[in-house]
């Protein structure tokens, strides 16, 4: 895979630089709540910028329906990336009509613009080639050279992703080179114990990573809403709890395996139950019982893991080498419900090992939690991309880039 550091050796001054970035923020009443990704993708632009290239900057955010949304708009997070910057960037509101072709005609050496949320067309996710194939034709007539570094896109066959690379002369922004770097450590150059701590709501979001990690990690511990699942499955009754009873007999045969392979996996011992969902807007106090994992009431839903499984699972981290962390272990967003994952974060920082916060909702706990984002070995930002890549699954996105 070319790096972008090759592309900078040749000369870019002057030339278009179409960077797919993954301006993918998350938004509250039209303002950024979590600017995470804009900042890990702000060293490629401004090296770009420095060598005093056009740098044409394009991302997708949310899902609209393939076409324009305003509550959709990149606008925000253009202005975002200008503030980082320290300079004006401009804005396109469209991705490939009259207002792209204008705002990138009119870029000066060392300037950036950004362009509007790619999945306002259709054919940016079209599953057809040709739609997709006529997408990224119109995108190419923007750019001279192509620099992917929306790692978090990159398990996307997407027109921005897979088909515009091949159009054009492409390499991999730094992000990229990162996120890929670290992910071999967490696969191929694994130093053990090696400790892979899984939580969200769903255990189907995550079976294939487990099973995939079943062969590699040495603990495997559980948390979030998919946890009930395992609970269920070992004759434990979970209340209202969350619950996938079509994963049970799959989740079965992975705890066989588990012990059957010496892999230690690790469920909640005691949980945070209630009888109401927590309001996430308003964070009312919430009303909850400390109860044993075998002992959840019947009207009752498990929000958070309980404090001795926090201390048990900050055991299970304490003496690792390597930390892969994937989804919070409870309901974060209300701060009754976020001891857990704030119990995960701290273990991690404790520890001297290799650690990563696989993107997603886990790098959004760490931030509004108030941790030191260097204290971690490296927070990802992309969390699906991060999960497939190590369900040894290829990646187009990495795929385009290295063709």
């Amino acid at each position: 895979m070319k790096t972008i550091d090759e592309l900078l050796a040749e000369g870019v001054a002057g030339k278009r630089v179409f960077v797919r970035a993954d301006l993918n923020v998350p938004l509250a009443d039209g303002k950024i709540t979590d600017d995470g990704r804009i900042r890990a993708v702000q060293p490629t632009i401004a090296k770009l910028a420095e060598a005093g290239a056009r740098v044409v900057v394009a991302s997708h955010l949310g899902r609209p329906k393939g076409e324009p949304d305003p509550a959709f708009s990149l606008a925000p997070a253009a202005a975002r990336l200008g503030e980082l910057l320290g300079t004006e960037v401009a804005f396109a509101t469209d991705t490939v009509g009259s207002s792209a072709k204008e705002t990138v005609a009119a870029l000066a050496d060392g300037r950036v613009a950004v362009l509007e949320n790619l999945r306002f067309n259709a054919g940016e996710t079209s599953k057809d080639d040709a739609e997709r194939g006529a997408f990224a034709d119109r995108l190419a007539e923007l750019a001279d050279l192509y620099v992917g570094d929306g790692f978090g896109a990159v398990h996307r066959k997407h027109a921005s992703v897979f088909d515009l690379p091949a159009r054009l002369p492409h390499v991999a922004g730094y992000l990229i080179a990162t996120e890929v770097g670290v992910l071999k450590q967490l696969t191929a150059e694994v130093k053990r114990p090696y400790v892979v701590v899984l939580g969200g709501a769903k255990v189907s979001d995550k079976l294939a990573v487990i099973d995939e990690l079943l062969g590699k990690a040495d603990r495997l511990l559980i948390g979030g809403g998919m946890a009930y699942t395992f609970l269920y499955a070992k004759g434990y009754e979970v209340g209202i709890s969350l619950l996938q009873k079509d994963q049970v007999e799959k989740v079965k045969e992975y705890m066989a395996r588990a012990e059957a392979s010496g892999v230690e996996l690790v469920l909640p011992v005691d949980i945070l139950a209630s009888a109401d969902f927590p309001d996430l807007k308003g964070k009312t106090p919430a009303e909850y019982t400390i109860v044993d994992a075998d002992k959840i009431p019947a009207d009752k839903e498990g929000l958070d893991i309980g404090p001795k499984t926090r201390e048990l699972y900050a055991s299970k981290i304490a003496d690792a080498e390597t930390v892969f962390w994937n989804g919070p272990v409870g309901v974060f967003e209300h701060p009754d419900y976020a001891d857990g994952t704030r119990a995960i974060a701290q273990a991690l920082v404790d520890s001297d090992a290799f650690t990563v916060v696989g993107g997603g909702d886990s790098a959004a706990a760490v931030r509004i939690l108030g941790f030191d984002e260097n204290a971690f070995g490296h927070i990802s930002t992309g969390g699906g991309a991060s999960l497939e890549y190590l369900e040894g699954k290829t990646l187009p996105g990495l795929a385009a880039l290295e063709g």
